[in-house]
């Protein structure tokens, strides 16, 4: 397919190498190359003040060197010193006019670039060179730096995610980021995702995944931002490390044709969805049905809970097609996920994940872990006959 002739990281293709090259931080590279130039000039201009000492001064080549450092430095300690007249013509010329005075010019240089580079990170202008993080495309309309926040920390606490860089690909924060977000290491370039110079800005084709947001959670015609955004991901052959924002359900199918990894319902208040999207895909379905009511859900079931462990609950409803028990109620009303397998449960009721179109009821539940007493019962009875007799 031609899709498939594409480079698979955008950086590598020609253009882009020739698009980076005049587009990316013009003043900057002006600076950058200003300063190798004078760097270039001081290095020759002290090569030539050391030779000059070390051939009309009775000192050697590491006193002259020394008395050059010294010097243009401005130390100036005083245990050494030109005695000769060209010694001293060339300390004046070479040094104290050129010398010093170019230093003076990269130290300017350098200021003048730091604060150019803050700017531009800042105003989100700034094209870092990272691999394997994480971009993001799309910031939510409402609460983005709590979710962003939320977002960064769940996915930090997975292993080997605990240093992951994560780049916002937004035209959001105009002003630069909150300073929250910073002190987390995110960083941000002001852009968005239909455009494939900002794509190849943030590395997407390095990116160890990407997720796209929706721009209006609630609204469906987002969706149509969201494809064309996955779509210009496809062609660059990154689908395969995508995870997207869907807000209609009919529109599932048509991202999925393009090839992407995961596609999610925009879940705003648990950025913990899409972040077990993107470390463990397909979990996030297992989430997704427990927030709706279509195939399965969690069902509450209140009784009283005695002599069965955890393990032999899970087996009797498991066994009996009733579903699968996520948590217990203990007396104290407290919900308890993941007890002990083998420890006896007293409680006064159950989570169960069940199907939506035929929840078990309660009698159906009781029969159950009754029968599975009375089978546990009669496994002990022979066992207890089968020592007997041996």
């Amino acid at each position: 397919m031609q899709r498939n002739r594409r480079p698979l990281n955008a950086e590598h293709s020609q253009s882009y190498a020739q698009s980076y090259a005049q587009s990316h931080l013009p003043m900057g590279g002006l600076i950058r190359k200003r300063m190798k130039t004078l760097f270039a000039m001081l290095i020759g201009l002290l090569i030539f003040q050391v030779i000059v000492i070390w051939t009309v001064e009775d000192l050697t080549l590491f006193e002259s060197i020394w008395i050059t450092m010294t010097t243009v430095s401005t130390v100036g300690y005083g245990d050494y010193a030109p005695q000769t007249l060209i010694g001293r013509l060339s300390t004046i010329i070479v040094l104290f006019i050129g010398a010093i005075t170019v230093l003076t010019l990269i130290i300017s240089d350098f200021i003048e670039y730091r604060f150019y580079r803050r700017e531009r990170i800042l105003r989100g202008l700034w094209v870092y060179k990272m691999k394997e993080h994480i971009v993001i495309i799309n910031t939510p309309q409402h609460g983005g730096e709590p979710y962003f926040m939320r977002f960064a920390s769940q996915i930090r606490s997975n292993p080997g995610y605990e240093n992951v860089p994560i780049m916002l690909l937004t035209r959001q924060f105009p002003d630069g980021l909150p300073p929250e977000l910073t002190d987390m290491g995110l960083v941000h370039f002001h852009g968005t995702g239909s455009d494939p110079s900002a794509l190849q800005a943030v590395h997407a084709g390095s990116a160890r995944h990407i997720v796209v947001l929706a721009t209006e959670e609630t609204d469906d015609n987002s969706d149509s931002i969201t494809f064309d955004i996955v779509h210009r991901l496809s062609e660059l052959n990154l689908g395969y490390q995508t995870t997207a924002e869907c807000v209609a359900d009919r529109n599932r199918g048509r991202l999925k044709a393009l090839g992407i990894r995961a596609v999610i319902r925009p879940v705003r208040t648990y950025p913990e969805i899409m972040v077990r999207a993107v470390v463990a895909p397909g979990s996030e379905k297992v989430l997704e049905d427990m927030f709706n009511y279509e195939h399965d859900h969690p069902h509450r079931y209140d009784f009283l809970l005695e002599d069965l462990n955890w393990a032999d609950i899970v087996s009797a409803l498991i066994r009996h097609g009733i579903g699968t028990a996520l948590a217990y109620i203990d007396d104290d009303g407290e919900v308890i996920c993941q007890p002990s397998v083998k420890q006896p449960i007293k409680g006064k009721g159950l989570i169960v994940l069940v199907r939506s179109i035929e929840t078990p009821g309660l009698e159906v539940v009781k029969e159950a872990l009754e029968r599975y007493r009375t089978f546990l019962k009669t496994w002990h009875n022979s066992q207890e006959s089968n020592s007997t007799d041996s």
